[in-house]
């Protein structure tokens, strides 16, 4: 028997399908990444298409995609019906960018860290991690060299 789309779960159910605590649930749903309406005893109730929502959560934080993130896609999805498999692919579509462009920053990083702390020898000219004098200060917190690389066009490795 093929299960439907707008079948109803228990947060039981969702609990065992997902391995998602209830207080992880009830988190997704005050920030609008989920929804549930009321059953017998109060109880939540779960649209079977929520497994699939909970499942890409549980992916998106795997790879450290914020949750706003996630919920800028999902606001782009149905709520009270399964989304179509259309609706998936675009949303697919948006992530897929989304993860090439962060390949490409952490590539970018991997070569100026290979470059610069990889030969030993951090140049005073080169070198993106130096910082005479705090001069960088105003440009914000942490690394601001490194983290802006993804912003220039990658340093030839020759000298």
């Amino acid at each position: 028997m093929r299960a439907n789309p707008d079948d109803r779960l228990t947060i039981g159910e969702i609990i065992r399908r997902t391995g998602v605590s209830a207080s992880a649930l009830h988190f997704y749903e005050r920030k609008g990444l989920i929804f549930s309406e009321r059953g017998t005893g109060n109880q939540r109730i779960f649209s079977r298409h929520m497994l699939r929502r909970i499942s890409l959560i549980i992916v998106a934080k795997r790879l450290h995609i914020p949750l706003s993130d996630v919920a800028d896609v999902f606001a782009t999805l149905p709520a009270d019906h399964a989304p179509t498999h259309k609706d998936w692919q675009r949303v697919s579509r948006a992530w897929r960018k989304q993860l090439q462009e962060r390949r490409r920053a952490i590539e970018r990083l991997e070569h100026e860290l290979t470059g610069c702390i990889g030969c030993g020898c951090l140049s005073m000219k080169a070198c993106l991690l130096l910082n005479p004098d705090d001069t960088l200060q105003g440009r914000g917190p942490g690394p601001v060299r490194l983290q802006n690389s993804a912003d220039r066009p990658r340093r030839s490795s020759t000298p």
